[in-house]
């Protein structure tokens, strides 16, 4: 099959399923998004067995077999959830959006942009991390650095129900040159830095004891800018509503040092998305392949293939 026919494939089966979505209520999209990621835990062995490795590298033998498959069903099952909601919640009015999240440390980003700075915001591939663009936006334009999808019809439609909770999407190819100029306009870019990046993109780090590599744009932009870091998490929270904690600014001890500095910043903002991911390991996506790419002296073909996500 030719990759435009596949493409085509996959628009038609996500539209249709994003038109069978808006025919049931917001209960019936969480109880289908239940229902789904069991089952697909059960077919999916490929990225079953990615996150049982995951884990084992994050937990060692800290986790029983069981409690390893909990976390991992759990993790198919938030998954799925907020993926259909987010597809549902994409189409509401601003208003009705409003209603189903409540914000702890708004005064936080007001403060920052009263400095004319522009905010660097990063989070993690944790909770409902799109829905954060919905309430980001009302201070300032929000602009999300994004690798686009291998399909182009679905990115389409991806980049629409982004603009439709309030993100402005800055793809990576050419996003410095944006994502500076949005800074200097007292704007808000937000960096999702918890995935896996080629070697000969990255900076490696420590996450959960292991070297990950890492995407250092967001130190970059910083030390370019001195725009202040914030962390944000949204967390599921109770009848089906979410939560989102925008934090303070991390305390960084710079010493000049550019390559130093950037590995230092990286691995402060690493250490919080590691502490939440502790917190509550369900709610992060372990069967995304967080190690892959190797240090030279470990493996030196390691990250030559495409990321999966």
């Amino acid at each position: 099959m030719n990759a435009s026919l596949r493409h085509k494939l996959e628009y038609s089966v996500f539209y249709g399923a994003k038109a069978f979505l808006k025919i049931f209520p917001r209960k019936a999209v969480f109880l289908m998004g239940r229902i789904m990621g069991p089952l697909l835990f059960e077919l999916d062995k490929k990225h079953r067995h990615l996150a049982d490795s995951n884990l084992t590298t994050a937990f060692g033998n800290k986790l029983s077999p069981n409690t390893k498959k909990k976390i991992i069903k759990a993790s198919f099952a938030h998954f799925y959830q907020v993926f259909l909601d987010f597809i549902w919640i994409s189409g509401l009015k601003p208003e009705q959006k409003d209603k189903l999240i409540s914000v702890e440390g708004a005064e936080i980003l007001e403060n920052h942009l009263d400095r004319k700075k522009g905010i660097l915001v990063f989070t993690a591939h944790f909770g409902l991390w799109e829905i954060s663009a919905h309430i980001l936006s009302r201070y300032e334009k929000l602009n999300v650095i994004a690798r686009p999808l291998d399909n182009p019809l679905l990115e389409k439609e991806l980049s629409q129900m982004r603009a439709n909770v309030g993100s402005h999407v800055i793809y990576k190819k050419n996003a410095a040159k944006h994502a500076l100029r949005a800074l200097r306009r007292n704007e808000i870019v937000a960096v999702l830095i918890d995935q896996n990046v080629l070697r000969r993109e990255g900076v490696f780090i420590q996450f959960f004891g292991k070297k990950a590599s890492t995407t250092p744009s967001l130190a970059t932009f910083f030390l370019r800018t001195e725009a202040p870091i914030i962390p944000i998490f949204c967390y599921p929270a109770a009848k089906h509503s979410y939560h989102l904690k925008i934090m303070e600014p991390p305390h960084l001890r710079l010493t000049g040092d550019v390559n130093k500095d950037v590995k230092h910043i990286t691995q402060i903002c690493t250490n919080i998305i590691e502490k939440e991911i502790k917190n509550q390991p369900h709610l992060w996506l372990w069967f995304h392949d967080r190690w892959r790419s190797r240090p030279l002296d470990e493996d030196k073909n390691a990250d030559e293939l495409p990321p999966d996500f």
